[in-house]
């Protein structure tokens, strides 16, 4: 950090008055950034093509995808029906990015209204998780969710499919997306190049097989 800090050309050099107000912001700024948690929920409007390429391709094995991304649209209904949608990212060493869901986005729901809700994740939620998806879906009746999932997270534990099947009875939709839902977080959620027309959805290879392997998996678990 020493290092950068020097390289930087001061306004002196530049022949104009060093402004000091103006470095002590620059500096603030900086701390602000250094300050920040290592891991952070991410909320986006959204997210970079290359994440979604590599984090939610429905492979058997996800080895190094240890993120969730976790793109949402909820439905609010009352007098007016009202839609907001983004995503969130967790890194798995701060709180998943299901729990920021209603920590953060809708930590609680109004007894008037009633919410649909829709995720697309990468993979499906953990034990944790899926027990605080229940405990949430029990507890405000006038929520429904429905979550997509790209594959299935540790899907042979027996503790996992108990979870998720308490999920279900909870009235939680388990689906697995399929390659028109891929195509859809493509072009709802993943930031497109400024400029240019937006790029078609280019489904990979084995996106159909896999799809069909977990959707079995998931059956064979309900």
């Amino acid at each position: 950090k020493m290092a950068e800090k020097q390289e930087e050309p001061s306004n002196t050099q530049n022949g104009e008055p060093d402004n000091t107000e103006e470095g002590e912001e620059k500096k603030k700024k900086k701390l602000k950034r250094e300050d920040l948690p290592p891991f952070e929920i991410v909320t986006g409007e959204r997210l970079p093509a290359i994440f979604f390429k590599f984090q939610f391709r429905n492979v058997e094995y996800s080895s190094g995808r240890n993120k969730t991304f976790l793109c949402y649209v909820v439905e609010t209904q009352g007098k007016e029906s009202v839609t907001s949608r983004g995503y969130l990212e967790d890194e798995h060493a701060a709180a998943h990015a299901e729990m920021a869901f209603f920590n953060t986005i809708l930590p609680k729901c109004e007894s008037s209204l009633r919410y649909n809700v829709t995720w697309y994740v990468s993979s499906s939620p953990c034990v944790t998780c899926a027990d605080r998806i229940t405990e949430t879906l029990k507890k405000n009746k006038n929520l429904r969710l429905t979550i997509m999932v790209g594959r299935l997270f540790m899907w042979e534990e027996p503790e996992m499919q108990a979870a998720l099947k308490k999920m279900k009875s909870a009235g939680c939709k388990l689906r697995i997306m399929k390659p028109q839902d891929f195509e859809y977080v493509w072009q709802n959620f993943v930031e497109q190049e400024e400029g240019e027309e937006a790029k078609a959805f280019v489904p990979w290879e084995d996106i159909q097989e896999n799809f069909q392997y977990y959707e079995e998996k998931l059956a064979e678990i309900f």
